[in-house]
């Protein structure tokens, strides 16, 4: 398996199960392979399917689909990798389900969506579609689909919740840092990401990270780099206002420090992924005991490490932290290490007795994984969430 696929693979629980599910797994996986080239197709067939089986549906997605249905086959590569390893994708449903509590989804909507992915599959599969790899991806859906609706049905708090831009600071043209103020505390942990609905583009939801553990205050700072092409973070970073509403989605993401395994930490960001980092850093502050941390930020250039002054200035007066500048083009008068952050971290060693967390754009996450495992750190060891991305 190459470095690409174990990234896919989410890392974790890398093994070969036996049995029948492990041959409806290969069914599945042997299919997606035939149909993934074709997966822009899948897409625009699902979403024509389900709002054809259930057109009411078509009210709760914006105008342009194009990046729900990357979600969409985001979403599908991780249960393919993942479905014969039900307790670790559980959890991710069961978030999944939580958060699609925001559409108002209804069990009438998991039978139309299964009927719509399938008729999808199988026009994009053409004669790869036999009735054994039918049933194994109709038993795939009612496990899926089983795992979100429990949680859709279970739970008992808001589907949303709302709060209020307080604070909108430009840093440059493209970051922007807006702190929101929620009447209630919205119950994620530190590390999470949020599903975010913003009023200049309603509909859009995207995912974002709370730059700060939980306050009793309820307010919450967000990182925001305006991309290429992305509508809503251009339209947060230009065109935010104080006073402006925000909706949230259910907290979702596997990014935690485990106060039980007493192992040292190994931070690894780049961009504006250093928010959930301070979030989990401002965590580990508030606990009896601090594990020894050492948090490695990267950019291409000194500029792109933006709230670096933040994090050395808080290394300070917290002495079991180490926070280490990396630049990939310097002349050498920051101080900073040289090099992309999987050449610096792996410089350094193998982490193999850390607790690591990872997070920052695709490609980061993807070279910096692929090269720690290379260089001997357990898979079980390494934390990312690949969903957070658009």
């Amino acid at each position: 398996m190459t470095a690409e696929q174990l990234l896919t693979a989410d890392l974790s629980g890398i093994g070969e199960p036996r049995g029948e599910e492990h041959g409806r797994a290969r069914l599945i996986r042997d299919s997606w392979a035939q149909i993934e080239p074709d997966v822009d197709e899948l897409g625009r067939l699902f979403y024509a399917n389900l709002f054809r089986i259930a057109p009411e549906t078509r009210d709760l997605f914006p105008v342009n689909l194009q990046v729900q249905r990357s979600r969409l086959v985001r979403a599908l590569v991780h249960v393919v990798q993942m479905i014969d390893r039900p307790d670790e994708l559980t959890p991710f449903l069961e978030q999944l389900g939580r958060d699609h509590r925001k559409f108002g989804v209804v069990a009438r909507h998991f039978e139309a969506v299964g009927e719509a992915l399938f008729a999808a599959l199988a026009d994009t599969a053409g004669p790869v579609w036999t009735p054994e790899v039918r049933e194994a991806w109709v038993h795939a859906y009612e496990f899926v689909s089983g795992a979100m609706r429990t949680a859709v049905e279970s739970e008992r708090g808001p589907a949303t919740w709302f709060g209020e831009v307080v604070a909108h600071e430009r840093i440059g043209w493209d970051i922007a840092i807006i702190t929101v103020q929620a009447p209630e505390p919205i119950p994620y942990r530190a590390g999470q990401y949020l599903s975010v609905e913003v009023p200049q583009r309603p509909r859009l939801w995207r995912y974002l990270s709370p730059a700060n553990a939980p306050r009793e205050d309820g307010t919450l700072d967000f990182h925001v780099r305006a991309v290429e092409g992305g509508w809503v973070s251009r339209a947060i970073v230009a065109h935010t206002n104080i006073g402006d509403t925000w909706r949230f989605g259910s907290p979702m993401g596997r990014m935690h420090v485990d106060p039980g395994t007493g192992r040292e930490v190994l931070m690894v960001c780049g961009g504006t992924g250093v928010a959930p980092m301070k979030a989990l850093l401002e965590d580990i502050a508030q606990r009896p005991e601090q594990p020894r941390t050492q948090v490695f930020v990267g950019g291409r250039t000194w500029d792109d490490l933006y709230d670096f002054t933040s994090l050395r200035k808080f290394s300070y007066s917290n002495t079991w932290l180490d926070v280490i500048p990396v630049v990939e083009e310097d002349d050498g008068a920051s101080g900073a290490e040289r090099g992309t952050l999987a050449d610096v971290v792996t410089r350094y060693g193998a982490w193999a007795d850390h607790d690591v967390l990872v997070c920052g754009s695709p490609a980061m996450i993807r070279a910096t994984v692929s090269r720690m495992l290379v260089a001997g750190t357990p898979l079980d060891r390494i934390k990312y969430d690949p969903f957070t991305v658009d």
